[in-house]
């Protein structure tokens, strides 16, 4: 069966209070060029030239509470990042300016927060 989405690309959208910085953290993070600048929007592209993230303006933002606690702002979604030497991830995050979370759920993961405090995980790679 031939898929209707061949050719097109996919991204996301994150809300942030300051889009291009956030959008250097990822840039650096993960070694994608920020692709788009304008007011209120900057856009990450994945070298391949098809995965985006949006990151856009929000006044009233409110960063997502980890673990979630009823009542406060929940995540409402995150990245997972496969890496070879978690320790090293970790610690090349938290020098872009990450934070870790207090509870880590597994061994094989690290929770951190990016600086406008969506979480996200860096998951070691054992294959």
């Amino acid at each position: 069966m031939r898929s209707r989405m061949n050719g097109m690309w996919w991204g996301t959208a994150i809300e942030a209070p300051d889009p291009s910085a956030l959008a250097r953290f990822y840039s650096e993070l993960l070694g994608w060029p920020v692709g788009h600048e304008e007011p209120g929007t900057s856009i990450l592209a994945a070298p391949e030239g098809s995965i985006y993230i949006v990151f856009q303006q929000a006044t009233d933002y409110r960063a997502p509470v980890w673990p979630p606690v009823d009542g406060e702002q929940r995540p409402m979604m995150h990245f997972d990042f496969q890496v070879g030497d978690l320790d090293s991830a970790v610690e090349d995050a938290l020098g872009l300016g990450a934070t870790l979370a207090d509870h880590q759920p597994q061994e094989h993961l690290r929770v951190l927060r990016d600086p406008a405090g969506h979480p996200f995980c860096l998951c070691r790679d054992d294959g």
